[in-house]
């Protein structure tokens, strides 16, 4: 499945140039001036997974599939956005499409690059976009938790659900605190937690968007935002934008020796995806054959046929078994026969909740 994640950030912080250097592409136009991005860009990219490789090498497999990662630039943000302000009602109604929000801060000096607000701050840019996110939510709850609560007291079970759970995001929101800290109490009430789709609860990645001297260690600017993140339970990374743009535009055998002379040893590209992983709670799965080895996504937590349903909802619905090999016994084995000889494949049922790096044959029956 992958993931949806929406870049976002106030206008000239380097959204659409770190866009355009983690999808290779010159889709997004970069330009010193607010809202030069309208339309909201959308890129996908490969997850890089040298396990992958590892896997069809033994399998001698024809084709490569790895899992996609999607990024939407969307629309620099104002004050004022929540209320329509700018671009304010087309980036509240793109951002409730994704999965996650990329929140891209500006944490370097540069007196040729225009600041919306005229000051280097990550912390306050942070703040405005996450108060017009708030205000949005609040202005939503107010309206709707009322409206649940009049049903509820007729009887509405559904309604009652909605209220209770609605309720509580709406104290956080009017305490000035994130929809995200609210904890459903079963399974109801999250699925009426969801169902509202509520902008502040959305997981949050930061990303430090620094100079190229500060690529490796950060800086002061991304040390404030790296507190704030931990104080709030999210993601940060450090990236340098135009270094970025620099990789995108060379030759895969130069980028290794590049990084290295910048004391690097992975790209941008490769931090953000891990941060997402870990802020959505995602691991990586194979399937293996002389046909192909494709790496597939799925929530932490998944049992195998929520697995088997990301192939094919055949899969899902006449799951049997599925015949699993870990992936380190994958490689030490020499492949499925080897891993088989050895005992290291197993028959796993309906309940086994399926580990990364699982390599995976579903057996089903429709």
């Amino acid at each position: 499945m992958g993931f949806r994640c929406g870049i976002v950030g106030l206008p000239n912080v380097g959204k659409s140039t770190l866009f355009n250097a983690l999808t290779e592409t010159q889709a997004a136009q970069a330009a010193n001036y607010p809202f030069c991005t309208i339309e909201p860009n959308v890129g996908r990219v490969a997850v890089p997974d040298p396990r992958v490789g590892a896997i069809a090498a033994i399998a001698k497999s024809a084709n490569v599939i790895e899992t996609q990662l999607e990024f939407v630039d969307i629309a620099g943000l104002v004050r004022g956005a929540s209320k329509g302000e700018g671009l304010g009602n087309q980036f509240l109604a793109n951002i409730r499409e994704v999965d996650a929000i990329v929140h891209v801060l500006r944490c370097f000096e540069d007196d040729d690059v225009q600041h919306v607000e005229n000051r280097v701050d990550p912390i306050a840019d942070a703040e405005t976009v996450e108060t017009e996110l708030l205000l949005a939510d609040l202005e939503s709850l107010e309206r709707r938790v009322s409206g649940y609560a009049k049903r509820a007291t007729g009887g509405d079970k559904e309604a009652r659900i909605a209220a209770s759970v609605l309720g509580q995001a709406l104290e956080l929101l009017r305490e000035g605190s994130p929809a995200r800290l609210t904890v459903p109490k079963d399974p109801e009430e999250r699925k009426a937690f969801e169902q509202a789709q509520l902008l502040t609860a959305k997981p949050v990645l930061y990303v430090c968007n620094v100079d190229e001297g500060s690529a490796a260690e950060g800086n002061a600017f991304s040390a404030r935002v790296f507190d704030k993140a931990q104080a709030e339970g999210a993601e940060a990374v450090v990236i340098s934008a135009a270094i970025e743009a620099e990789i995108a535009s060379m030759a895969a055998e130069e980028r290794a020796d590049f990084l290295a002379d910048l004391g690097l040893v992975e790209t941008g590209l490769a931090r953000v995806i891990r941060a997402g992983y870990a802020l959505l709670h995602l691991i990586t799965f194979f399937t293996a054959g002389p046909k192909e080895t494709r790496a597939w996504t799925v929530e932490k937590g998944s049992k195998a046929p929520r697995a088997a349903g990301e192939i094919h909802t055949d899969f899902e619905r006449g799951f049997i078994r599925a015949e699993t090999i870990a992936y380190e016994d994958y490689v030490a084995c020499g492949g499925e026969a080897g891993a088989k000889d050895a005992g290291k494949m197993r028959a796993e049922g309906k309940e086994y909740v399926v580990q990364d790096g699982d390599v995976m044959l579903f057996r089903f029956n429709v």
